[in-house]
């Protein structure tokens, strides 16, 4: 059973399409990162799923049940961290949680909850009114952990948080899948995706343009991996002709050689190496989710069709 299953799922607002025809799966206990610019369907997405809108076409299920037609064990069952963050003013952060404690009727500890958060025993006692955003993320995300959820759905999770607080929110997520549950979630923060996704799928205009591993968004952009050699003497070979190499450039005593093959690596070497030069240094820097982003949401047509097209 999917954790998240759309077929053909289709939403238009009068002559604007904001998502049309997604298939998507999403596995049991997977890291699964939505991505996109602003207006590519992510939010819209996700208030399918959620029932809070009804698709024009198309099917969704959540958990094996119909995403409009079975909605209560849905929502018994997940978590969710809205993008916008709307709490009562007046109760503190503990209330809220406590709140969501008794609407389950779980039985947890509150105080647990807070703390698996990262919420102190201070800032939880305040009135939630005077709360940064940040804050206000903390509590939502608490209370989206109460009952253990199958699934939890986290629009924009670090939105308002600092450094630290985004890195506590990978820790969460990673923690959350540690224990079998599966994770949806859209970001901006590639970095934090990259970190923790099984895979990511990117949204641009309201189609699915791809699904995938990072590394197979590497092969299939043939950005790859980029290794630096410094060498005493620039030599004179065609690195591009070596099987996996996609492109190779000089700058200074540095050659710098992308590759999707790492079988790649030591036949550049060698080749260098044979036309005279001495290798004094090699890094390797791989392509950044910012590069793979870029490539398919920015890129023309022809060159996603060219990449997408590739074995």
């Amino acid at each position: 059973m999917a954790a998240i299953q759309t077929t053909g799922l289709t939403k238009r607002f009068g002559e604007v399409v904001a998502v049309r025809d997604l298939n998507l799966q999403v596995k049991e206990g997977e890291v699964f990162g939505f991505l996109g610019p602003n207006g590519s369907g992510k939010s819209t997405t996700i208030n399918m799923l959620m029932d809070y809108i009804r698709p024009t076409d198309g099917t969704a299920t959540v958990l094996g049940y119909d995403a409009q037609e079975e909605t209560q064990p849905i929502h018994e069952r997940i978590g969710i961290l809205p993008d916008a963050t709307d709490l009562y003013g007046r109760l503190s952060g503990r209330k809220h949680i406590q709140f969501a404690i008794d609407s389950k009727e779980t039985g947890e500890d509150a105080d647990e909850i807070l703390d698996r958060v990262g919420l102190s025993e201070d800032d939880a006692a305040r009135a939630a009114g005077g709360y940064s955003k940040g804050m206000r993320q903390r509590v939502t995300l608490g209370m989206a952990l109460v009952g253990d959820p199958d699934l939890l759905i986290l629009d924009e999770p670090s939105s308002g948080l600092d450094p630290h607080g985004v890195k506590e929110m990978r820790e969460i997520i990673q923690a959350e899948a540690d224990r079998g549950t599966a994770v949806f979630f859209s970001s901006h923060i590639l970095s934090q995706v990259e970190a923790v996704c099984d895979r990511v799928a990117i949204m641009n205009k309201g189609e699915l343009i791809t699904v995938d591993t990072i590394d197979g968004l590497r092969n299939a952009t043939g950005t790859g991996a980029t290794m630096i050699l410094t060498v005493d003497t620039v030599p004179s070979v065609d690195l591009g002709r070596i099987d996996g190499v996609t492109n190779s450039t000089v700058e200074g005593d540095e050659l710098h050689v992308t590759y999707t093959e790492a079988s790649a690596k030591a036949k550049v070497i060698n080749a260098v190496e044979e036309a005279g030069a001495t290798v004094a240094d090699i890094r390797t820097k791989e392509s950044s989710l910012e590069d793979l982003f870029e490539a398919y949401t920015t890129g023309s047509e022809s060159q996603r069709m060219e990449s997408e097209a590739r074995p």
